[in-house]
């Protein structure tokens, strides 16, 4: 395929969790090397670098003190909600309050042999060893203690957890900007097992740390901010460091995808025009990020953030003169909507794809890796196999609909979507880090597009000589 500066050219960023890394070192690679790109979209984590990459603001992901610098709490990104958290150590309190005496007894068990040949060696002459465990048992099994402190510790461990869920629930039903929710108390209180606030709230602090630069400035509530987002994107359009957005998640309560774009004309009178033709057409599916959805640009990533089914959705309120007439709606991602996004990608006349993404191609035999038994890691392992299929998918349906496609991806890639402290690989019997993602993102751009593609012949690089001579 061949690459031309002159196309309308999109890069689109598609992952889930610690693949927002990967995207970081090749947009710091890309933009390294002047590479022309009009139009960015985003799903998933791809949505982030996407929306702060379009305000010439992707430094914050690659910073160190930027978003994906580990040392700045990206650990706490998909953490375990409060209620889970609180929960799941009250539980394990309570089971270690009643195992104590066994535990004790079992220890005893196995260490009075060493008492005994510490004897035998004349070591432990007096006995000291021996009767400091026999001690030790006496105790633990003392009746004050065995029938009464150990009993009450679990029983306030487990009131505790009790406690916890009742506030967890009386939230949920008192809660002002949320949707009332039916269904067992209990699961009320407990909710979705993860939390992708923290992620949305790094981006939003990410740009406006971009836009305050040094003045002590508080920063503003979501909708205050996505409006000035807006803004500042549609005043800069078309200078350099500035691109068009378009960002997909999905709409639970209407089962359709939601495409939010901000674009320049001609193409965003082009790309809207079938959103007036109802309910029907694509009116309740496309938002207008320069207009009536101005206000949603950081809804749209937070909805792109969402893992679903693991991550409470995030809710978006739209306006009353909006198609949805001030409903609020529940979003999530949709792991295999990539070929979605390329489409819209495509209505909005970009002739040439830069697509990135973190899943690895396929493996060969024996190549195979001990499984990995955390729920954490169950979800992430699917995910990322659902992530390569979409991206199979998609470029295997839409291989025609531009005139180039360019896919940057690494050969081997251990982390998993939520292995954001590192993995150990077995396969090259080390530790893999978020860093050196991040890292191998930045070499791959250079190996696989910029030196190959970009850089191959004499009349590319005059023509962007040229085309930067003219800007």
């Amino acid at each position: 395929m061949s690459y031309s500066p002159r196309l309308r050219t999109a890069l689109v960023l598609t992952g889930t969790g610690s693949a927002g890394a990967y995207h970081a070192g090749v947009l710091k690679a890309l933009t390294e090397a002047g590479v022309k790109i009009d139009l960015l979209g985003g799903r998933g984590i791809g949505a982030a670098g996407a929306v702060l990459a379009a305000v010439d603001a992707g430094g914050r992901l690659w910073e160190p003190d930027g978003l994906w610098e580990p040392l700045r709490g990206v650990s706490k990104l998909y953490r375990w909600r409060r209620m889970w958290r609180v929960a799941g150590w009250a539980l394990l309190l309570a089971f270690g309050a009643l195992a104590l005496p066994v535990a004790l007894l079992l220890l005893g068990a196995l260490l009075y042999p060493v008492a005994l040949v510490l004897q035998i060696l004349h070591l432990d002459g007096n006995g000291v060893v021996a009767r400091w465990f026999v001690e030790l048992l006496a105790t633990s099994f003392r009746r004050d203690v065995f029938v009464t402190y150990i009993p009450r510790l679990a029983v306030l461990s487990l009131l505790a957890a009790l406690l916890c869920l009742a506030v967890e629930w009386l939230y949920a039903q008192l809660g002002r900007h949320r949707r009332r929710s039916r269904g067992e108390p209990w699961w009320l209180a407990l909710g979705a097992p993860l939390d992708a606030s923290q992620a949305l709230a790094r981006v939003v602090a990410s740009f406006w740390q971009f836009v305050r630069g040094a003045a002590p400035v508080v920063q503003p509530g979501r909708r205050d901010i996505s409006r000035r987002y807006a803004e500042l994107l549609l005043e800069n359009l078309g200078q350099p460091g500035s691109r068009e957005l378009i960002i997909t998640c999905h709409d639970l309560d209407t089962h359709r995808d939601l495409v939010f774009g901000l674009l320049q004309d001609p193409h965003r009178r082009r790309f809207f025009r079938g959103a007036e033709s109802g309910l029907a057409g694509r009116a309740g599916e496309l938002i207008d990020l320069a207009g009536i959805g101005r206000d949603h640009v950081f809804d749209a990533v937070g909805g792109a953030l969402v893992v679903p089914m693991i991550a409470e959705p995030h809710l978006l309120t739209f306006a009353t003169e909006s198609v949805w007439r001030g409903e609020s709606h529940r979003l999530a991602d949709r792991p295999g909507g990539l070929v979605r996004l390329l489409e819209e990608v495509s209505a909005a006349g970009t002739e040439q794809v830069i697509l990135v993404s973190a899943t690895p191609p396929l493996e060969r035999p024996h190549a195979l890796a001990s499984r990995r038994v955390h729920p954490r890691a169950w979800a992430g392992e699917y995910l990322a196999s659902v992530e390569a299929a979409a991206v199979r998918d998609a470029t295997t349906a839409l291989f025609d609909r531009f005139l180039a496609l360019f896919h940057i991806q690494p050969a081997h890639n251990p982390l998993g979507p939520f292995d954001f402290g590192g993995v150990y690989d077995e396969r090259s019997d080390r530790r893999h880090t978020l860093h050196e993602l991040m890292q191998r993102g930045y070499e791959d751009a250079y190996r696989q597009f910029i030196v190959p593609v970009v850089g191959n012949t004499q009349e590319l690089r005059a023509e962007l000589w040229k085309l930067g001579r003219e800007k």
